[in-house]
């Protein structure tokens, strides 16, 4: 049955509705809500409202930023480049294409004394961790020690997956690129005596926790770690397999701290990753003196390819973490402005407002 069509009932909100039936609108309930009638509060800005909050907020962020600052400050830091790129370095010889194994030997000064524990870190720059493939390259199920994963890795793993038809543990261009010099601290006691003294660097205790009990596991069973990796070989830059990577069976394989460290990728391409712990023993003496130090440097991470650079460094940490001055110069520099935005609009308020009164009485 054909409608005739009238654009009254368009306006009105469609065709009248059969006889005894409901009335249809598309209108809108008379409620608060819909018909935007609730209660509503939009500050006013006046002087007496801005000024205070600009003064506040100055006069807030100022002694906290100069608190962050000064404890940044007092954080004690050495850094020493160890990439031998200058004729001078002592690590220049390690840069030869001929020489396989090289020990270079650095001597630096303390002027100050680390008190507390003192963090060792390894630090690169211009090495990109955050791009996408580099990053995608991986396979966490291997990682957590699932048996089907481990002789079948992901095919995100690529062109690192398999070697001589073999699956490779673990997989994945993080993990092939992992960081292997090694570092040996020692302290020169006095220059008469030729011995020096090494410093006890700890190995455990440098990765997350949740990464460590969590998300890196070994392969279940009641076998050693060499046959539960029997059916696997080593990335293709690694000189051992994962199951040396140290002696202690609890820092081994998979759940290896250090491999577990390069594993969590860095956001930048300059960064530092915590290398060993130097842990305090006594409270009556600094942990690392002030005075003369060896730092022996097994040199195996090529980085000239790429022009990037390789450096040691010691470090104490406060309650806000390592140092890093720029936090504090931040809420200075903002409180700083504010406190300033407050006093120009004081003045002109002032000088604008007598203006406007001298008007007034004058009318």
């Amino acid at each position: 049955m054909a409608m005739n069509y009238n654009a009254k009932d368009e306006v009105d909100g469609g065709p009248p509705c059969p006889p005894g039936g409901a009335a249809k609108t598309r209108r809108p309930d008379n409620t608060a809500f819909k018909q935007q009638r609730l209660p509503a509060w939009q500050p006013i800005l006046t002087a007496g409202t801005v000024l205070p909050t600009f003064f506040i907020i100055g006069l807030i962020f100022i002694p906290i930023g100069i608190g962050i600052f000064v404890t940044s400050n007092n954080i004690r830091e050495i850094e020493i480049d160890y990439t031998g790129t200058e004729p001078s370095s002592p690590c220049n010889k390690c840069l030869s294409p001929n020489v396989t194994s090289c020990v270079c030997t650095i001597n630096f000064t303390l002027e100050q004394s680390f008190e507390g524990n003192v963090f060792m870190y390894y630090g690169l720059s211009n090495f990109y961790q955050n791009h996408r493939r580099y990053v995608k390259s991986r396979d966490d199920s291997q990682l957590n020690g699932d048996p089907s994963a481990l002789l079948n890795p992901s095919k995100e793993c690529e062109p690192y997956r398999r070697n001589e038809d073999k699956p490779i543990a673990p997989c994945g261009a993080i993990a092939n690129s992992m960081f292997n010099d090694t570092l040996e601290l020692f302290l020169v006691a006095n220059e008469s005596d030729p011995t020096p003294t090494p410093i006890t660097l700890k190995r455990k205790g440098i990765a997350w926790w949740t990464d460590k009990n969590v998300k890196f596991r070994n392969p279940p069973g009641k076998e050693s770690l060499k046959d539960k990796f029997k059916d696997t070989t080593h990335p293709v830059n690694w000189h051992k397999p994962v199951y040396m990577l140290d002696s202690d069976e609890d820092n081994n394989g998979f759940i290896n701290e250090d491999f577990i460290v390069w594993m969590r990728t860095a956001a930048l391409p300059t960064f530092r990753k915590l290398y060993r712990l130097i842990e305090r023993r006594n409270d009556l003496h600094p942990t690392l003196p002030a005075g003369q130090y060896i730092l022996n440097i097994t040199y195996n991470y090529p980085v000239h390819s790429f022009d990037g650079r390789k450096r040691m460094i010691l470090s104490t940490i406060s309650w806000m973490g390592g140092k890093n001055p720029f936090l504090g110069i931040a809420y200075i520099t903002i409180g700083s402005i504010s406190f300033l935005l407050g006093v120009v609009l004081l003045v002109i308020n002032h000088k604008y407002r007598n203006s406007s009164n001298t008007a007034d009485i004058t009318i």
